[in-house]
């Protein structure tokens, strides 16, 4: 019992680490949050969060012929990951927000939609495996005198540490979005969207790229 604090300290900074990088994913949550209110983007923040959970299991549990296929498949994902983010990015850049200024009546169905697309765009980046592998190795995470409870409180905690960053990442946008007009929103969409359009084009290259 003795070393359950510290994992479940390790793991908490494992899960705010892994979720922590800017990358499209984060841009995405912030989007949502300022255009859609703080629960849209708290979902997509979860559905990458369950993404970064499935593939620090991959890394634990050591499941070598999924984390080949991953690997042999990498430019694959990658095109397939990018293309769907340049949709998306082109969709937001064309789209009006001045209906999204009030908080709407959110359904469920959009909810699901809000998780699955964060947990689709996160899935689809499988070099972050390689970042996991790094990091438990730095915090020595996987040790051989664990038991089984250590490992579920770690990886709870990896859960419990990736939520709690979209929590503060969302609280914190949804404090100053307030302060956005229709115009200024529309800049913001822009800008949003022509980095998401960067960032999967230069992911779409290099995962044909790779292929060819």
């Amino acid at each position: 019992m003795e070393h359950l604090p510290l994992i479940m300290l390790r793991g908490l900074l494992i899960g705010v680490l892994v979720s922590a990088p800017m990358g499209p994913i984060g841009v995405l949550v912030i989007q949502r949050t300022l255009n859609k209110g703080r629960l849209p983007g708290l979902f997509t923040g979860t559905g990458a969060a369950l993404s970064d959970m499935f593939y620090c299991l991959l890394t634990g549990f050591g499941l070598a012929f999924v984390t080949d296929f991953i690997e042999n498949n990498q430019s694959l994902l990658q095109v397939i990951g990018s293309a769907m983010l340049t949709a998306y990015a082109l969709y937001l850049f064309l789209h009006n927000p001045s209906r999204r200024l009030k908080t709407p009546e959110m359904g469920s169905n959009t909810y699901w939609r809000d998780f699955v697309t964060g947990f689709i765009f996160t899935f689809a980046n499988p070099l972050i495996l390689f970042f996991i592998i790094g990091l438990f190795a730095r915090f020595s995470f996987l040790a051989p005198d664990f038991r089984a409870y250590h490992y579920v409180a770690g990886y709870v905690s990896i859960a419990a540490g990736a939520l709690l960053w979209w929590w503060g990442v969302t609280f914190f946008v949804d404090k100053v979005r307030g302060h956005f007009n229709v115009r200024s929103m529309w800049i913001v969409n822009r800008v949003i969207a022509s980095l998401l359009m960067i960032m999967s084009l230069v992911g779409l290259v290099m995962g044909i790229a790779d292929m060819l």
